[in-house]
């Protein structure tokens, strides 16, 4: 949630700060806000409610703004109303934060996340005369820093140190005081936050693609960790205040892979990104003999073979991911599986198999919820594995081991390519895991890497026919109500299928296991409701398309995704889009494809904002 950005070199920092805003927009935000320093200069500050576009008007696409060293916001609100006065630069002056200009304060900064205790601190700052100007929590902890840094008349390093002691909560913070010139000051605890260098320049990001087309060489803060940052340099340094040396890590990523490239929308791009995507993940766990090679992943043989119990652990799609693996892992492995919501996981005080797996699966690897259940199940010893997508995120560096996905930067709020990549992550895990428990023999080993090889070609297939998906989501883009039903992993993929139409369409939707119909769902089926039936377990076919019989007869419209061949799905279904046969352990893969077509295209006829969708946000940082 939120965005940050920071320059400070040798060009002018504002172009490059709307820049790099303009980079984080995917994020989800409702204002934003620059500061820029010019030499000894105080900082001016502009702020403007609304899109992006509002603060580049006012201040000349940055050019307006003199100066080399800046920091930048998008805010999403959480302490406030989204308005001007509460946007993002804050300062610790007592002036009413509405306007431009220079402003005389000793301490300017932004801040991602959310500080649990700011009424407690709010209320000891107006003890100490500190008056405030907006609602939020951002402004408190700045005037914190001030506190500290004039009342104990201590350097930025004490000042930050005390504040970071001081507060609770979550935070990215990004400072300028008014006697360093050029200096940037950052501070981290549970949010993300990336530092890189090139040509005597540093650039400050809450992620990557904010500062790709300058460096790929970037240093990843740790947390409760701060630093200093002047041009070319970065010193980072531990609560005590101590300097703590830190090596770079190179971005694979290029830049033109977080641009659209000619596709109308990022979410069509990954879309339409996801056979590559899936052909590297495999590409990058399975070895030349085609064995899933668990090496780098810190797992032996032994471990694997004594796992009592897999818990799946994650929020969002992430979570849908687990829901589809466990049936995976269940019949291929012979481990008992449980997936739970990391915002639920960590609050509970259910008793935990001390020779379990905690499998943490996060796109960004910064989620709060999951981070928090990764580090208390830490503590209790049980061994962790994350599935993740970015490297030197929090949940990567903290886990026991790690299972990278290849998707590349995702930038639409609507995951796609994240989450096919991370269900192809669990079917190698769970392929592997039979194998070393004796459960898969080498037969059935060779068959099912096949199944899995073949599947970026069978995607291909699918988005080759995506016009008929395009067509059925025009003529129902004015539906209400929607329902998705399916048994097993169908019930799975139906989850994933109801968020990616309800996330960006705002067409209220649900995904219900067939089976439940009867017990009070099937009581809001009415003239013209749609249900969506997932059928491509060949089990489980008959007794999904009887349920969907159930609510023809009650004035559904019904739409079925079935496999090639299994044709009888139109004798009740009124529209049937098909995928190309695959292992019913993997077809999963497959059947998401029209789903998050069908959401793409709804949203799209209703001329919404596909990449963006109202009240959400790509990475979700705070609780």
């Amino acid at each position: 949630m939120c965005g940050i950005v920071g320059f400070t070199g040798k060009r002018q920092a504002g172009p490059i700060l709307l820049d790099g805003l303009s980079k984080l927009e995917y994020r989800g935000y409702d204002s934003a806000g620059l500061a820029v320093r010019d030499g000894d200069k105080l900082a001016e500050v502009v702020k403007a409610s609304g899109k992006l576009k509002v603060l580049s008007e006012k201040t000349d696409n940055g050019n307006a703004l003199p100066g080399t060293c800046g920091i930048g916001h998008t805010r999403w609100a959480t302490h406030g109303e989204p308005n001007q006065t509460n946007a993002h630069p804050h300062v610790s002056g007592n002036c009413t934060g509405t306007g431009s200009g220079e402003v005389e304060s000793e301490v300017v900064g932004v801040h991602n996340g959310i500080i649990e205790n700011f009424t407690e601190l709010r209320s000891k700052l107006e003890r100490h005369d500190y008056r405030f100007y907006s609602q939020t929590d951002t402004e408190v902890v700045i005037k914190l820093v001030d506190y500290y840094y004039k009342k104990y008349q201590l350097g930025p390093i004490d000042a930050i140190a005390k504040t970071m002691v001081r507060v609770r909560g979550s935070y990215a913070l990004e400072l300028m005081f008014k006697d360093y010139p050029g200096e940037i000051w950052v501070a981290r605890k549970d949010s993300p936050m990336i530092i890189g260098i090139a040509d005597g320049e540093t650039y400050v990001a809450s992620d990557v693609p904010a500062i790709l087309k300058y460096t790929r060489s970037v240093y990843y803060i740790d947390n409760l960790e701060f630093a200093k940052l002047t041009p070319g340099e970065a010193h980072f340094y531990n609560l005590d205040g101590d300097e703590v040396q830190k090596e770079p890590v190179e971005i694979t990523w290029d830049a033109q892979s977080a641009e659209k490239g000619g596709f109308e929308h990022f979410m069509m791009k990954e879309i339409h990104e996801q056979p590559q995507a899936v052909t590297d993940t495999l590409n990058s766990i399975l070895g030349d003999d085609d064995r899933v090679d668990l090496a780098s992943l810190n797992l032996t043989k032994e471990e694997i073979s004594n796992f009592s119990r897999i818990y799946m652990v994650a929020c969002g799609s992430a979570w849908h991911v687990g829901m589809a693996a466990q049936y995976v892992i269940e019949e291929l492995a012979g481990i008992p599986v449980r997936v739970e919501l990391a915002s639920e996981f960590r609050y509970r005080k259910t008793p935990l198999d001390p020779n379990a797996l905690v499998i943490l699966i996060s796109q960004s690897g910064e989620t709060a919820d999951t981070l928090a259940a990764l580090r208390e199940t830490k503590d209790k010893g049980i061994k962790t594995l994350a599935i993740v997508n970015v490297r030197g995120s929090s949940i990567a560096r903290e886990a026991d081991s790690v299972f990278y996905t290849m998707a590349g930067p995702e930038i639409s709020v609507a995951t796609t390519k994240a989450y096919s990549t991370q269900l192809i992550a669990a079917y190698c895990l769970a392929l592997e895991f039979g194998r070393t428990r004796g459960l898969v023999d080498e037969e059935k080993y060779d068959y099912y890497v096949g199944e899995l090889r073949a599947i970026p070609d069978k995607i291909r297939k699918i988005l080759d026919d995506k016009e008929r998906i395009q067509w059925f989501a025009s003529k129902y883009a004015n539906a209400h109500d929607v329902f998705f039903i399916g048994r097993g992993i169908d019930y799975a993929i139906c989850l994933e299928g109801s968020l990616k139409l309800k996330e960006i369409s705002y067409i209220h939707s649900e995904a219900y296991a067939a089976g439940e119909l009867k017990h009070g769902t099937i009581s809001l089926i009415e003239n013209g409701t749609l249900v969506i039936g997932v059928l491509t377990q060949p089990d489980l076919f008959e007794k999904t398309v009887s349920n969907m019989a159930e609510c023809k007869s009650r004035g559904a419209y019904l739409m079925g995704v079935a496999p090639y061949g299994k044709y009888e799905a139109e004798d009740t279904a009124d529209f049937v889009t098909y995928v190309p046969k695959a292992d019913e352990h993997f077809i999963g893969s497959l059947a998401v494809i029209p789903l998050q077509l069908l959401g793409y295209y709804v949203s799209v006829a209703k001329g919404l904002d596909v990449d963006k969708p109202r009240n959400l946000a790509k990475s979700v940082t705070v609780e």
